[in-house]
Order: C-alpha cells, then structure tokens, then sequence
C-alpha cells in the first residue's frame, strides 16, 4: 500500500455555540489541514508512471481548502443574530457560515468529503487545531 500525506494551514476566528466553556467564546486557531492518501498501485505510464498521484495537484487542493477559510470568521448558520451578521458584514469583515458546528470533528469530515468528491483517493483527513489537538476522519 502507497501512502501519500500532504498539508496547509489557515488562520481564523470560530466559537461554538451552546458550549458552556471558554470555546463558547469568539478565538481564533491556527488550523491545519492533513490529508492522507493511499493506493495499491502506481501509474503505470505517462510523465505521471511511479506516482499515485502528482503531489502538486494534492497540495493543489488541500491549499483551496485552506485558501477558502483563510482570515475569516466560520460561525454555525443560525448560531448568530442577524443583526449581528449585518453588523460584521457592515463592518467588512469576513465571515464564513458553515452548516455544522465548526469543531475540528466536522472541519474533517466536510474536507474529506470535498476532497473525495474531487476524485483524490484521499482515506483520511487530520485537522489540526493546535499544535497537540486534531481530530481526524477515515474511511
């Protein structure tokens, strides 16, 4: 079995609504994103034979990934006033509704699945959301 593993990291705002510990509050992470790729063989001809696939079109779209929630504020829809929304938005600032709650748990779970749905042979995805603490999904 090939294994492949490639990542990037994005820095934004979050907080969990209902929660009832610090995380309740709006901060901010330093997520990465890791994706990890297998298969049983290697392409067998072409400029690609002896790969599983071309690393830069992985790190391709696990970049897009990170590129799209890069500086922004993900927040769960319906986790905030409207007024709330249009006065951020009023300010210009970024904000990313997401329908999940935005934990490391459903960060890898949507990755994985816009990553699949991509054609990547992707089996597992890692979202880091500190250094020491991830949260991972695989098939």
């Amino acid at each position: 079995m090939y294994i492949l593993k490639t990542s990037a990291s994005f820095d934004s705002a979050h907080f969990l609504a209902g929660y009832s510990g610090k995380c309740s509050n709006l901060h901010g992470h330093r997520w990465t994103i890791e994706a990890g790729l297998k298969s049983e063989s290697l392409i067998e001809s072409g400029e690609k034979r002896g790969m599983v696939i071309d690393f830069g079109d992985i790190k391709k779209a696990v970049r897009a990934l990170a590129d799209r929630l890069d500086h922004a504020f993900i927040y769960e829809q319906g986790s905030l006033k409207e007024s709330t929304v249009s006065a951020l938005n009023d300010e210009g600032f970024r904000l990313i509704a997401v329908p999940y709650r935005p934990t490391a748990e459903n960060f890898a779970k949507a990755f994985f699945d816009e990553l699949t749905a991509e054609g990547l042979p992707v089996f597992r995805v890692t979202v880091y959301e500190t250094p020491d603490n991830c949260a991972s999904y695989e098939v």
